[in-house]
């Protein structure tokens, strides 16, 4: 396979100088793009004095574990699961807009107990140049527990980390985003295991029908808005599929089934915060 263009090549280049100058790092890896470019780039550089560690909990989105556990084979770095508490923690659960602050606070503290047992020297997470544009209460916490960004420190942004996964022969190159089940409730809704649950079991449904990208977002009253590709929405306007989707949510517990006409958008609960 041909190399990648100069301008990236130096970039790659520069992001193993820089993890093998940690001599050991734990990756906190989701099995996500940003975090399984920096993983393969973090066991390319460092062998296995590197390490990737997921937090499980129930926030964590059906079939993500398992995928993580395929991409960590298929790159050849050892991976450590965790179980992460953020539900256990007031102010997660009261889901304001810094909901991730906390999880991540949770997660990054997990983390470095566990490098401290294994004697590893940095705790790493998979946060982009691009991410430094959006609203991302997580990036706070990475900057007080000292967790360090190699891909945005790097320079590298999300379609640059997309063409390094394709030139890894990464699967995961063209994955859609996938945040976490909180994500799905609207801001000021608990955060609660039964609603995780929820939302889980609808997109699951939803993705069994062959919709994707997709997510089903919890409102107040037990209400579903569902976003789908603009491409897939008359698919949704068909009467058996409405029909099957409308009483297959309604026995998972919501009351409304609604269909968000936008289609899909990542973070679109976002809307609803004021810009500083």
């Amino acid at each position: 396979m041909p190399d990648l263009a100069p301008p990236l090549a130096e970039k790659r280049d520069r992001l193993l100088a820089e993890l093998h100058s940690y001599g050991s790092c734990a990756v906190a890896f989701s099995g996500g793009l940003d975090s399984t470019v920096l993983a393969k780039a973090a066991q390319l550089a460092l062998g296995d004095q590197a390490v990737a560690v997921t937090g499980v909990s129930p926030s964590l989105a059906g079939g993500e574990l398992a995928e993580a556990e395929q991409l960590a084979r298929l790159i050849g770095i050892r991976l450590e699961k965790i179980e992460t508490n953020e539900l256990s923690i007031p102010a997660y659960q009261a889901n304001q807009p810094d909901r991730c602050y906390h999880c991540k606070i949770e997660l990054f503290s997990q983390v470095e107990q566990l490098a401290a047992r294994l004697q590893v020297a940095v705790v790493a997470d998979g946060s982009n140049l691009d991410d430094r544009g959006d609203y991302r209460p997580g990036l706070q916490a990475a900057r007080e527990r000292k967790v360090r960004s190699p891909l945005a420190e790097c320079g590298l942004t999300k379609a640059e980390i997309r063409q390094l996964a394709e030139f890894w022969g990464l699967p995961c190159w063209n994955k859609p985003a996938a945040p976490c089940l909180s994500s799905r409730i609207a801001y000021g809704e608990r955060v609660t295991p039964e609603r995780l649950a929820l939302v889980g079991e609808a997109e699951r449904f939803l993705r069994e029908q062959g919709f994707q990208p997709l997510r089903v977002r919890y409102h107040k009253g037990d209400l579903a808005r569902i976003e789908v590709s603009v491409e897939q929405l008359p698919r949704l306007f068909d009467a058996d599929v409405r029909r099957q989707v409308i009483e297959r949510l309604k026995s998972l517990g919501f009351k409304y089934v609604s269909l968000d006409l936008e289609g899909f958008r990542s973070g679109s609960l976002n809307a609803v915060l004021r810009s500083e």
